[in-house]
């Protein structure tokens, strides 16, 4: 686990108590993982302290993060959006085979894996 740079500092914006932190620990697991936890308690104990220490919030204030509330989702596009991805669409999965076949299986056929 990286320490925070001063661009992904600022992501923090006004943000405090469990809603600091809530928003740290999905950064960095999203940073590391390209994906959000799938619940709360994914991200080990060490690492919540870790990143609580970095930001200056207590550890402890992350079990309060409201992981169903809207302020989540609010949190995981501006993430997204930091990182640059997009949530899935119908017409991705649509498109992903074909993109699959055009792209890897043709490389794995020719034998460049």
């Amino acid at each position: 686990m990286s320490i925070f740079l001063p661009n992904e500092m600022q992501q923090m914006g006004n943000k405090s108590s469990e809603t600091r932190i809530g928003f740290a620990v999905m950064f960095k697991f999203f940073q590391y993982e390209a994906r959000f936890p799938f619940h709360k308690f994914e991200v080990p104990k060490t690492v919540i302290s870790y990143i609580a220490k970095q930001i200056e919030v207590p550890a402890e204030l992350y079990a309060q993060y409201d992981w169903n509330g809207r302020m989540i989702k609010y949190h995981r596009a501006q993430i997204r959006e930091f990182f640059g991805f997009r949530e899935n669409t119908v017409q991705d999965s649509q498109e992903m085979p074909e993109w699959l076949c055009q792209h890897v299986l043709h490389v794995a056929r020719s034998g460049n894996i």
